[in-house]
């Protein structure tokens, strides 16, 4: 029984960045990066499966080129999670945990996919989404960018259980006192939250039957994980770590490319062998 899939959402069309999916990074194309990702973590889960979700002929053809598992969605999808419930609500046998790895997030480290597998192997909870714990020094890099993109970076707020009270564009908790905050807390109090999900069956299929909440409105947060919070689901926050790698939130232009190419040259790349 394949209890777990893996879906990596794939637009061709991009208005920022046309044919994304198919760029190469350090010589090798980005879905294919992606693809590499949740198939080392199937293979680290025997109840776990992975497919590319795209509407466009030219993903599907390069995917059947490389032997990876690929499905075609309606054109009428506007997001990634759109995208995700297009392909398992038309599965046969459904799955009953579904993770939505963007297909241009090529650094994502395994470990934290299977942070999220792992946690809810065990706990009970709607959806499930990883975070960082900043630093002081990962703080001070937060606030400045913050000043040059002030929605850049979301923080989270979390409960003693580990539930996500709120999510924001601004910074949680709000800090009145830096200098005594810095003296008295090892690690500043900043949660930077990680936008990679995981849902249980129910959950994904809720979002699109729930009313659209004030959070995710695009002149209010515009965080599409508000409309869970605002319609009473639990979700579960998932503490990782980049291991002392550098990482990047995914690449949304041609620029990102040279930046996620300076990362490989720095750390190398990510280990993928079983």
């Amino acid at each position: 029984m394949q209890d777990i899939l893996i879906v990596i959402p794939a637009r061709y069309c991009s208005s920022r960045f046309p044919g994304k999916p198919l760029v190469k990074i350090a010589g090798i194309e980005m879905i294919k990066r992606v693809a590499d990702i949740a198939r080392y973590v199937c293979d680290s889960n025997h109840d776990c499966r992975y497919l590319v979700a795209t509407d466009d002929q030219r993903i599907v053809d390069f995917c059947q080129q490389h032997q990876i598992p690929v499905k075609t969605t309606s054109t009428s999808c506007q997001s990634g999670t759109e995208r995700c419930w297009d392909i398992v609500a038309n599965l046969e046998q459904k799955p009953k945990f579904i993770i939505n790895l963007q297909g241009d997030n090529p650094l994502c480290p395994p470990h934290v996919i299977q942070a999220l597998i792992d946690t809810w192997r065990h706990e009970q909870a709607d959806i499930f989404t990883p975070y960082i714990q900043l630093s002081w020094d990962e703080f001070n890099q937060f606030i400045e960018n913050k000043q040059m993109t002030p929605f850049s970076g979301t923080s989270v707020l979390v409960n003693k259980m580990g539930f996500a009270l709120a999510f924001s564009k601004n910074v949680l908790p709000a800090i009145r006192d830096l200098a005594q905050a810095k003296k008295q807390m090892a690690k500043s109090p900043v949660k930077r939250h990680i936008g990679l999900y995981g849902y249980t069956f129910d959950a994904l299929q809720d979002y699109f039957i729930l009313p659209e909440s004030l959070g995710e409105k695009s002149y209010i947060e515009g965080l599409e994980q508000m409309r869970f919070l605002e319609n009473g689901l639990k979700v579960k926050m998932v503490e990782v770590d980049y291991r002392g790698r550098k990482t990047t939130s995914g690449v949304d232009s041609p620029e990102d490319i040279s930046r996620v190419e300076q990362i490989i040259a720095e750390f190398g790349e990510l280990i993928l062998n079983q």
